[in-house]
């Protein structure tokens, strides 16, 4: 396998929940392993928290998402978007409604300028999210 580019969230105390529902949207393998397991913090407070987790989605989607340690900042939201596009329109419509349902629509899933349909919008843990399906502006 050559080099892939993956999308890593940092979440504050609820990253386990966080790929947990994640997980619920696009299924696939979750994996999770906390602090403890990796002897990587002396603070007792950290020990079950989420130190990695990777869900590798069956149609090769992988997300990576860890807790932040309490000894770092955390600005949730604020420097990343993740990107779903393609031309499946069903599925992505599914990822769409999963994503936004308890969270908030910045841009409405409609139809875009270049053609595609295109939809923004923050899931209920803060994660901004794209949707582009190609093509569907047509329908």
């Amino acid at each position: 396998m050559s080099a892939q580019l993956n999308p890593y969230l940092s979440f504050r105390d609820n990253a386990r929940e966080a790929m947990e529902f994640y997980h619920s949207v696009f299924g696939g393998e979750l994996t999770t392993r906390t602090f403890a397991e990796f002897n990587a913090s002396d603070d007792p407070a950290e020990q079950d928290k989420i130190m990695h987790s990777m869900l590798e989605a069956d149609n090769g989607l992988v997300l990576m998402g860890s807790d932040t340690p309490n000894s770092m900042e955390y600005s949730p939201g604020n420097n990343i978007a993740v990107s779903l596009s393609g031309d499946d329109d069903a599925t992505l419509r599914g990822y769409w409604e999963k994503l936004s349902a308890d969270g908030t629509v910045t841009m409405p899933l409609n139809k875009a300028p270049w053609g595609d349909s295109f939809g923004m919008c923050v899931d209920k843990f803060g994660i901004p999210w794209l949707v582009n399906i190609a093509g569907a502006g047509q329908a």
